[in-house]
């Protein structure tokens, strides 16, 4: 029998190859083992509230992101929603309204009453902020993404709200539409 020398490069490579498949052995038994903990011992829920709405508009994906992201041209969704022309102008505040269009970049809307932070701008596509409520206790923020396409002539608004107080889901999914998108229609028409 005749034996085969084998260089330091090809034992360390077998080595490591032989590693990574036990590794890999174990990991997959481990996917395969049932966690006897349930979901609530483990800190998962699942039953909390969220609003997925679509809205269309008249205007480009790209007027409708620098509205969006844009001090000045919100401040008129802003003067046109339905807060500012209710008993409810008296909660706002005076603020001005501020947009950062950074990421991590703070923004004041409405007087003050809705505050919060960037967390993603893609240009004419999509807009991520960790977003709250002056009424909302201190510390909550909810992640509110704005998904934009070019829809026909016009575009698309995916919207997805999550992470807020679950008896605020009704009052909010409202809220998106009297104080956002139907005053955006108005400024975008």
């Amino acid at each position: 029998m005749t034996t085969v020398p084998f260089t330091r490069r090809q034992i360390s490579f077998g080595a490591v190859a032989a590693v990574v498949a036990g590794s890999a052995t174990a990991f997959a038994q481990m996917g395969n083992e049932k966690d006897n903990r349930s979901e609530s011992d483990l800190g998962i829920s699942r039953g909390h509230a969220a609003i997925h709405q679509e809205i269309d508009f008249a205007a480009g994906a790209s007027r409708l992101y620098q509205t969006l992201t844009n001090s000045d041209l919100f401040d008129k969704v802003v003067l046109a929603s339905a807060a500012v022309n209710s008993a409810m102008k008296a909660k706002l505040g005076s603020a001005p309204t501020g947009i950062d269009a950074r990421p991590g970049g703070a923004f004041v809307l409405f007087g003050g009453y809705i505050t919060g932070y960037m967390l993603e701008l893609v240009p004419d596509a999509r807009v991520v902020q960790a977003w709250r409520s002056a009424s909302w206790d201190p510390g909550i923020h909810s992640i509110a993404k704005f998904q934009l396409a070019q829809h026909g002539s016009g575009s698309r608004l995916i919207f997805d709200h999550t992470g807020f107080p679950d008896q605020e889901a009704e009052h909010l999914a409202q809220g998106w539409r009297i104080n956002y998108w139907e005053p955006l229609k108005k400024v975008l028409a």
